[in-house]
Formats: structure tokens, sequence, C-alpha cells
């Protein structure tokens, strides 16, 4: 399927991945990939639901991802393998298209310095949870719905910190996740207004 004028507009904001600099903490590098698909009237991504019972981020909404392993050639191809083995999706299905320009993003407590790649998926493979222990389900997000105002809000935390957010159905979805998706939107010039006054408290499932 071809690339939407959209998907090309952002990917010419993308920075390249050299460009990512880890944090000075010593933190370790980790890679999610955005990976987007579908038409210019159908544009979606791909989001995973972690398993309830992990011992952090137990049962959050996040891109498929996970720890940059030594057999990895880059972040790059960990975001890719980490997408195969959470999500089914093959490697050779997603053309990277570059890595949000955040110069370093790195997860609260976890001290992980994060790569974001964003890639353009064109496979027909069915997306399915393949990792049980680590992944409750996976979920095909319009990009519609995750800009409607109606889905937008700010998340609030006990400790006091916010963050924009969305909640769509039974998905709360809040944290490095939403700031991610907050990030992408504003870049690609998606973003429609939205009420940032709005707010929700973080469900205690996720405290």
């Amino acid at each position: 399927m071809a690339m939407p004028e959209a998907v090309e507009a952002l990917a010419a904001e993308l920075a390249p991945e050299t460009t990512f600099h880890a944090g000075n903490r010593g933190g370790r590098r980790a890679a999610v990939l955005i990976a987007l698909h579908g038409s210019t009237d159908d544009l979606r991504l791909v989001l995973v639901e972690k398993t309830a019972h992990l011992r952090t981020h137990a049962g959050q909404i996040a891109f498929p991802g996970g720890t940059c392993e030594q057999t990895d050639a880059s972040p790059v191809a960990a975001a890719l393998r980490e997408a195969h083995e959470e999500a089914g999706i093959a490697p050779s299905s997603v053309a990277p298209l570059g890595i949000l320009p955040t110069g370093r993003t790195r997860v609260a407590r976890s001290g992980f310095d994060v790569v974001p790649v964003v890639g353009w998926w064109t496979g027909d493979e069915p997306l399915a949870a393949h990792d049980p222990g680590e992944i409750e389900a996976v979920h095909d997000m319009t990009i519609d719905d995750l800009l409607d105002p109606v889905n937008r809000l700010t998340w609030t935390h006990p400790l006091g910190h916010t963050g924009p957010g969305f909640v769509i159905g039974d998905l709360f979805i809040w944290g490095f996740t939403a700031g991610l998706l907050d990030a992408l939107f504003d870049l690609a010039g998606w973003t429609v207004p939205w009420d940032a006054a709005r707010r929700a408290p973080v469900p205690p499932r996720f405290l």
C-alpha cells in the first residue's frame, strides 16, 4: 500500500537514528516501534497492552519495544525484533522512517534511554500477542480516534506529575507512551485542539 502524503511529510521531519544521544547517567538503551499503516482515510498505529502481573508497567498501553540486546545491530533492529516478538509484525514488512527528534528520552524510574523508531508497516500478517508472558493484547488504533478531542485529557498522578493522555473505550493511555503520541502528532502537524484543562487521575491499577 502506498504511503499517504501525510506520512511522507512526517518522515521528512524525523531525525536519523545517529542523532540519538543516550543520557549521561549510564542508562541502558531500549527502542520502541511506532508502526504506522493503513491509508489516507484510515491511518492507524499499533499499540500493545502489557499483562497485569508484570512487576513494572503492569497493564499499561505501550508501543512494541524493549531493551536493545547485544545481538541487535542497532536500536532500529531492536525495535523491529521486539515488534515481531510482541505483536507478530514481520521486520521485513516495516520501512523505518526515522526517529522522533527528542534527543534523549528517559523512562521514569527505569533509567532506560529509549529510541522511538517510526516505521511504515505494509504487512498483512495478523496482529496478535505473541508473548503471553508480557503482552495481554495488541490494539490496532486509528489515528482519528487518538486525535479526537473527546478522547484527550491531562492525566494526573498522586505525586503531582501530569501529562497528555488518551482514553478510548476502556483503554487509558498515559505516561511515556502518551507523551510520544503527543509529540508525534505535534511534529506531524496532525494535532486537533483539545481541552488540556480536562483532567483525570491515573487509574489505581497502574500505581
